[in-house]
């Protein structure tokens, strides 16, 4: 019976959690810079232009160097990319995306460290995979040098 009280306790909290996270200022700006590209003409046809870009980039891969058109195609990728990427509003949308990955990593990170220091948490950020004395690499059978 006190196990049951105990995940019901868990699972309310939980939800509270999750309640705090969606109603945060980086998660409410993340949702309206998504909202915005995807309502944009221009942001949706670039990265339509792009993902048709993509695909013919994966076809010339298959042959690598050896396609006629590698060289061609992978400097377009690239230059189209770099479009893309300095384009304002997509622009924002990444750092807002960046921004809700560090809160949610700072979280995992949080939430693991209580309940043990040995939990690694991998966050694909250097910073924090060192401070849990993990290169986030554990894959490698123990030469990666967690503790």
């Amino acid at each position: 019976m006190a196990t049951v009280v105990t995940d019901v306790n868990i699972l309310q909290e939980a939800e509270q959690f999750s309640e705090m996270i969606v109603s945060s200022d980086v998660f409410q700006h993340y949702i309206q810079i998504k909202q915005d590209v995807q309502h944009d003409k221009e942001a949706q046809a670039m990265i339509h232009d792009f993902q048709a870009l993509k695909e013919k980039y994966e076809d010339v891969q298959r042959f690598g160097k050896y396609h006629p058109n590698f060289h061609e195609i992978s400097r377009d990728v690239r230059e189209f990319k770099r479009k893309l990427d300095t384009h304002p509003l997509i622009s924002a949308y990444k750092v807002a995306e960046k921004e809700l990955e560090d809160l949610l990593n700072e979280i995992s990170q949080t939430i693991a460290f209580s309940v043990s220091k040995a939990i690694k948490v991998p966050t694909g950020n250097p910073f924090f995979d060192q401070a849990s004395s993990c290169s986030g690499g554990c894959g490698s059978g123990g030469s990666c040098g967690c503790n």
